[in-house]
């Protein structure tokens, strides 16, 4: 067997900023995913796949964005086999310390023959110059056979064989439309390691997806057979049924260790909150059931499965809320509640000094206590969340607020804002104070270019009175934008996430401006 079974360290790739955020309603902006970046990196991710950054002016921005901060892990950025994409890669790329290209192609008959529409051979020639262009830029290279798993097994040889002789240094093996088992998707990665010969000079790599619900069977399977790279996101998102969910693979690896036997790099005490995170900034909810990060994870309704609990916590318990980073004890805070309170309360819940500014939080939450009375730790939490999302040199603030509604009245609403440093007053009627809110935001914007195409409405905490967080798609410009508002009143919530929208499309339209006024200067 290669020298790959020499180590039992499993690497984890994750690729949440990538195919997770492609698959998403909306678009994230640059410093939403930066702030994911930074929690995977805190969580302790090996590679940071941080986007495909030939497809867009934005995607450029922010994966170079993120390749400049990120230093604990290797930032990583997609391309097809085409040296316009790997150049912009490199280009994008070259401010971080360490660096990864991932380059692709399509190995399957029906996706050489009816996609590419080129022979074998040509194929392959494409991937090996591919990955030989890719070397210009770095050593640390990525090649994917996309649709390998329902590629022959002789032409998926040939192809891993000729991709690490051109230089690849890790080649990943994706099951890309989640078609395969278990049993099977191990097998090809056994046959791999006994035919290919040069499999030693690289690391073999997952990208499983979860169109049968086997991404994480199949990834495990494939660790088993030689696999030492797992890619994989947050909550499990990803295309159509998404990826395999990297908080199950960590804790399946943590938890089984003593049979298994493989290690990661993952900080299992950060699961929790990444995943809190990931979902609020990608408008994506976790189902309550969903494996170590639904809320019912840890949660027993039966009588005989309670009682089992309260004596021996391992009886229903194979692991323990607190390994995933969940705390279950709840504090009760008022007003007067000191900032030393408040501090020692969120380090408490294992948030670090440098991840929060108190007296930003420490306000936030005078105002909520002064309104519900008490505030829990899951209030706390929400404030922290969006006072760390909270947009830095905001084109649009919120001022004032009043909006009126009843059985008998026509609902209306008076909105004042600052637009960069013009402040705007209106007012206007709608069918609810939230259309009436938004139709006075839209005249104080002075046009209705963002269209509302999803509106959700949850509670943070619990009873009567927990927070209103409203979760927004808008579109504008033929891309779509999330946005999120959290406040005790509805209304209020929902205006701070119309104005979330708004500052990212001003920050996008930015980016664009800036792209734009780039290419003209090389033109001349």
């Amino acid at each position: 067997m290669s020298g790959q079974f020499k180590t039992n360290q499993v690497k984890i790739f994750d690729t949440t900023l990538r195919d997770g955020e492609q698959a998403l309603p909306a678009s994230l902006s640059v410093k939403e995913k930066l702030k994911i970046a930074l929690a995977l990196e805190r969580l302790g991710v090996d590679i940071i796949e941080a986007g495909f950054p030939v497809s867009s002016p934005g995607d450029f921005k922010s994966v170079q964005s993120i390749a400049r901060e990120i230093k604990n892990a290797t930032v990583c950025g997609l391309s097809r086999a085409l040296a316009k994409d790997i150049d912009a890669c490199g280009e994008a790329l070259k401010v971080a310390d360490q660096f990864r290209i991932h380059t692709f192609i399509a190995t399957s008959d029906i996706h050489v023959n009816t996609k590419l529409r080129k022979s074998q051979d040509e194929v392959v020639e494409m991937a090996v110059q591919a990955v030989k262009h890719a070397r210009r830029y770095t050593d640390d290279v990525e090649f994917s056979c996309e649709d390998a798993g329902r590629t022959h097994i002789d032409y998926l040889c040939r192809m891993v064989e000729a991709a690490i002789n051109a230089g690849a240094t890790t080649v990943n093996i994706p099951d890309t439309v989640g078609y395969t088992t278990p049993t099977e998707f191990g097998g090809i990665i056994k046959d791999l390691f006994n035919r290919v010969p040069n499999i030693d000079k690289a690391v073999i790599s997952v990208h499983c997806h979860n169109d049968l619900g086997l991404a994480v069977a199949n990834s495990l399977a494939a660790v088993e057979q030689g696999a030492r790279q797992v890619e994989a996101t947050i909550n499990g998102l990803g295309e159509r049924a998404g990826n395999c969910s990297l908080e199950e693979i960590a804790m399946i690896l943590q938890t089984r260790h003593a049979k298994l036997g493989f290690t990661t790099n993952i900080k299992s005490e950060e699961i929790s909150r990444t995943s809190k995170l990931v979902s609020n900034l990608c408008n994506m909810p976790v189902q309550a059931n969903k494996a170590i990060v639904g809320a019912n994870a840890f949660s027993h309704s039966s009588g005989i499965h309670q009682d089992g609990v309260l004596k021996g916590q391992n009886t229903y318990e194979i692991m323990t809320p607190e390994s995933v980073g969940i705390n279950k004890n709840n504090l009760n805070l008022t007003s007067r509640s000191g900032r030393h309170v408040i501090k020692h309360r969120l380090i408490e819940l294992g948030y670090k000094e440098t991840d929060f500014d108190l007296e930003t939080v420490y306000e936030s939450f005078v105002k909520l206590a002064d309104k519900k009375g008490q505030v829990f730790d899951y209030d706390l939490e929400a404030l922290l969340f969006f006072s760390q999302t909270k947009q830095e040199d905001q084109h649009y603030k919120l001022t004032y607020l009043q909006a009126n509604s009843g059985k008998e009245i026509i609902p209306s609403a008076t909105v004042r804002m600052l637009v960069g440093d013009k402040e705007i007053t209106e007012s206007a009627t709608g069918n609810g104070p939230v259309d009436a809110a938004y139709n006075a935001i839209t005249k104080v914007v002075g046009h209705n270019q963002v269209e509302i195409v999803d509106f959700k409405l949850d509670s943070k905490g619990e009873g009567a009175n927990a927070l209103a967080q409203v979760s927004v798609v808008a579109e504008y410009n033929g891309r779509r934008f999330n946005g999120i508002g959290l406040a005790t009143d509805i209304v209020e919530s929902g205006v701070k996430a119309l104005i979330y929208v708004l500052n990212n499309t001003h920050l996008a339209d930015q980016i664009d401006q800036q792209k734009e006024q780039q290419v003209k200067i090389a033109g001349v």
